[in-house]
């Protein structure tokens, strides 16, 4: 279940943080919406790879589509297999 709380609980923020713990954000409402997160810097780590990764696969998938796929035979031969 999400740890949700009131961005005014940062008045004792020691507390907060201590319950911030990876794949477990604390997150922060303003007047009743949502608004910040607070995260690990482990997993803003693994977070900015996984955009990386995204990005990179779709600009390969996207070069596929113009220059055409290669088989999967051509892939194996490629990678030495």
């Amino acid at each position: 279940m999400p740890n949700i709380k009131p961005v005014s609980d940062l008045r004792n923020y020691t507390e907060v943080l201590k319950e911030v713990t990876e794949d477990s954000p604390v997150y922060l409402t303003r007047n009743g919406r949502g608004e910040y997160s607070i995260i690990k810097f482990k997993e803003l780590d693994k977070l900015k790879v996984i955009v990386r990764l995204l990005a990179k696969m779709e600009e390969e998938e996207k070069s596929a589509r113009e220059k055409g796929w290669i088989s999967a035979d051509d892939a194996e031969s490629a990678l030495g297999l």
